[in-house]
């Protein structure tokens, strides 16, 4: 990569996905976990090497809501 040269942008979202949860990255669905923090984890994992090729990286996961109080589904 040349002086001046910028990667990408890789985005991971933990999104609620039909009782289970999913990453979703650049847009596209990966993944069907149990809990957010495995989701939040197998996100975290593909954003560290996301880093080590020169991405800048976003990752986000919701807060606890009325409708979803825990972070695990049920």
């Amino acid at each position: 990569m040349g002086e001046g040269e910028e990667m990408g942008l890789a985005s991971y979202a933990i999104t609620p996905v039909d009782g289970k949860w999913t990453v979703l990255h650049d847009g596209e669905v990966e993944g069907d976990y149990v809990t957010k923090e495995a989701a939040f984890e197998a996100a975290v994992a593909a954003a560290s090497l996301a880093i080590r090729e020169g991405h800048e990286v976003h990752v986000s996961a919701p807060g606890a809501t009325r409708d979803r109080p825990t972070t695990a589904t049920g």
